[in-house]
């Protein structure tokens, strides 16, 4: 009796977590196909490699014009800066707290970087704007600090409590025979700590700067407060700039639904899924090709 009922236990549990499986996949493909069905009506009156490659964004103007290269490099400047800042910073903190910070420090750091992870995105942008804009501006002379610079070190704080938390969890996770295999062997701590452990846990840590990244090109509110929301191709990081997501968020309230710019904001939305794909897909190949490596 009793291992029927954990059959039946086990089965419920599995087709659940099918089922849950499933769910997601639908719900991603049909908002996919919202985007498209929203979207796709732009291209009546521009060509994609016009909208892609067109260095004005007018969407008032009279003809409007719905160029987003301004947008995309502006959104690529940030996050390559957040990455450049977070990725050194965030792996070498998670490495510290999980294999070298005594205990007590390594429960005072993780609890401290759970509550950075907790401050809401705009109080760090309305930080960032009345205190980072001003210094960078005073800094480099600038006549506003509201920059691609501002944007990016806003961006990488708000990405390394997830980097760190996460690839420590990996770094946790390496078995400890791993450790005791490698120092019996003459290795130092550091030896262990760089070519044992941290390639362990390389997937964990792949999947950690990936969540990180992802929160920097999603992000809406902070970089739309620090970033100077000027649609233009920067020459520099310490130039304004606008990002994808904040163009979607300034100008979603103002536009007429089933109008061009309504349907060219959409496209923007497309364009950002494609690209969050793409960044996805090529982590799961990286890890499975080390997997296979392995």
């Amino acid at each position: 009796m009793k291992v029927q009922k954990r059959k039946i236990k086990e089965y419920l549990i599995e087709k659940t977590i099918f089922l849950s499986g499933i769910t997601s996949i639908v719900i991603v493909v049909l908002i996919f196909i919202f985007l498209l069905k929203e979207g796709l009506t732009v291209f009546s009156s521009i060509s994609p490699a016009q909208f892609l490659t067109g260095k004005n964004w007018y969407p008032i103007s009279n003809p409007p014009q719905y160029g987003i290269l301004p947008l995309i490099m502006g959104s690529v400047a940030v996050t390559l800066g957040a990455a450049i800042l977070s990725i050194p910073v965030g792996i070498g903190s998670a490495l510290y707290i999980a294999e070298i910070a005594p205990k007590k420090t390594r429960e005072i750091l993780k609890a401290g970087i759970e509550l950075l992870a907790a401050i809401p995105s705009v109080v760090i942008g309305f930080i960032g704007m009345m205190t980072l804009g001003p210094l960078i501006k005073n800094i480099f002379h600038l006549s506003t600090g509201l920059t691609a610079l501002s944007g990016s070190i806003t961006l990488a704080f708000m990405a390394m409590p997830t980097i760190v938390s996460i690839a420590e969890d990996a770094i946790t996770a390496v078995p400890k025979q791993y450790r005791e295999a490698a120092l019996s062997m003459g290795a130092t701590r550091w030896q262990t700590t760089r070519r044992i452990v941290s390639h362990a846990a390389r997937p964990g840590i792949i999947a950690a700067l990936m969540l990180g990244i992802g929160r920097v090109i999603g992000e809406t509110m902070a970089v739309m407060m620090v970033t100077g929301n000027a649609a233009l191709i920067p020459h520099t990081i310490l130039q304004p700039v606008r990002t994808l997501t904040a163009t979607i968020a300034a100008e979603m309230g103002e536009t007429v639904q089933g109008g061009s710019h309504y349907a060219a904001l959409f496209a923007i939305g497309i364009v950002l899924f494609v690209i969050t794909f793409a960044i996805n897909g090529i982590a799961d190949i990286y890890l499975h090709k080390n997997r296979h490596k392995a």
